[in-house]
């Protein structure tokens, strides 16, 4: 009993400030940040994917084209008093402009000569006249007929780019024989482009590789891994040794030797 007493005593005699439960609260709390801040961290280390190296490069492609199709017109053109003798005029005209083609070697399933039309021609007069009771003269005009003027239009098409070519440059001899006639300048064109299109994307793709193949060589970098993607860009198709751009893409038609140039942007991921 007197050692219980002692104790009790012992006990009562210690200041309270010394109390340690608060402290050992605070120490707990600290290692649940700690543990969470770490469990967080590794978490995020884990399930977050690096971001993917990548390299991206214009290539292009160029190439010299033969059009295969000429388009060509020629105009003619007849006046006469009346409607009716200009008409025959034209007609006329017209027999004789078709077989100048035929005889040139053109096949008549070429050669669409397109519906006339009819104008009639006026000559302005002027005069003046002092009307009654006016003091100043009065400007009067009046319309004289002059006649009539009638054309058409002659339409070639055709795969024989040469052969028209000549007759487009011949035709204008009709006028020693009084025939009113003008020719226009043929126009070139190439069929095959759709399948063109599919050869010139994989020829500007295989530059667009080397050209990033040649970049990370020179800089000492990584490899090329895949192909992430490609976009065609415009086509461009130019005179022969023509360099001329457009935004909407050009496509020449008045040059028989073309030059067909596309470009590909592409995106490659690296190792």
């Amino acid at each position: 009993m007197e050692m219980m007493s002692e104790k009790a005593k012992l006990a009562d005699s210690m200041p309270r400030w010394l109390d340690l439960r608060p402290l050992g609260l605070i120490a707990c709390a600290i290692a649940a940040v700690l543990c969470t801040q770490i469990t967080t961290t590794t978490y995020h280390s884990i399930k977050v994917k690096p971001e993917k190296r990548t390299i991206k490069v214009i290539g292009s492609a160029k190439k010299r084209i033969v059009s295969d199709l000429i388009e060509w017109e020629a105009s003619l053109e007849a006046r006469a008093s009346d409607r009716t003798s200009a008409y025959k005029t034209l007609r006329e005209h017209s027999a004789k402009a078709v077989a100048m083609l035929e005889s040139q070697g053109i096949k008549t399933t070429e050669i669409q000569p397109q519906s006339a039309t009819f104008e009639e021609e006026f000559e302005l007069l002027e005069e003046y006249k002092l009307l009654p009771g006016a003091k100043v003269p009065t400007r009067l005009e009046k319309r004289i007929s002059k006649g009539y003027v009638t054309r058409q239009a002659i339409i070639v098409r055709s795969t024989d780019v040469p052969r028209v070519e000549k007759a487009s440059r011949e035709i204008t001899s009709l006028l020693e024989q009084g025939v009113s006639i003008t020719s226009s300048a043929p126009a070139y064109f190439y069929t095959r482009l759709g399948e063109l299109k599919v050869e010139m994307l994989a020829a500007a793709g295989k530059d667009a590789r080397a050209r990033a193949d040649n970049i990370l060589k020179s800089t000492g970098g990584a490899g090329i891994k895949r192909l992430l993607d490609a976009n065609m860009g415009i086509i461009n198709i130019n005179p022969a040794n023509s360099t001329e751009t457009s935004h909407e893409g050009n496509n020449d038609r008045s040059s028989f030797e073309k030059d067909i140039i596309t470009i590909v942007r592409a995106e490659f991921e690296l190792d």
